[in-house]
């Protein structure tokens, strides 16, 4: 069976969920489906003030348990355009994985959340994808047959390049249904082609 790491950081549970709905996909696959997350950086006082979600039960992970895997699905918020500094933190820690080619041929894809509609999700998708292709993996996208991204009728996320939500100015808004959807749909993709590329 197909084992499938969804790695993520999340502060106030918008990536956490996107997490879990590709996990549901990863599982509707027929492949076993592994959430962690990614160590924290901001000190405890600092998350108390911004009132980041600090419950979630995820486990820690550990850089080098990637290889691990068959495929890979990364979950992180954009800052500014890019990742978050806890997920690039967290990368920055697999040059064993790297020298030793570990990683080479795997499927991996990205997903991600931003404040705004046009808050940075397509260059946080693109310049985290980058760090799968140094890897040597195959990289997943979300194809147009998850038909959630073409709505028109409402405020959505979405695209080519992976799943995404939008958590408004204020952190208010939480994942809707049809962006849930296509988290669930990435999961299972990508399970898929883990399944082929293993067997």
């Amino acid at each position: 069976m197909a084992r499938i790491l969804i790695l993520y950081y999340s502060t106030w549970g918008h990536i956490e969920s996107m997490a879990y709905a590709a996990a549901d996909g990863v599982r509707e696959a027929g492949a076993e489906a592994f959430v962690k997350r990614v160590p924290e950086t901001i000190p405890g006082e600092v998350l108390a003030h911004i009132r980041a979600k600090i419950d979630q039960g995820a486990p820690i992970a550990d850089p080098n348990e990637l290889a691990d895997y068959d495929g890979l699905l990364i979950g992180t918020p954009t800052r500014y355009g890019n990742m978050a500094g806890q997920m690039r933190t967290f990368l920055d820690q697999t040059g064993k994985l790297w020298v030793s080619n570990a990683l080479v041929g795997k499927p991996a894809g990205v997903f991600t959340c931003t404040g705004t509609q046009h808050g940075g999700q397509e260059t946080t998708l693109i310049s985290t994808i980058v760090n799968l292709m140094h890897f040597g993996m195959v990289v997943v996208g979300l194809p147009y047959s998850a038909s959630q991204q073409t709505v028109m009728d409402k405020i959505t996320g979405g695209s080519p390049y992976g799943a995404t939500t939008i958590a408004g100015g204020d952190g208010s808004r939480q994942p809707i249904p049809e962006e849930l959807d296509m988290a669930r749909f990435q999961g299972r993709h990508l399970a898929e082609i883990a399944k082929k590329l293993k067997d």
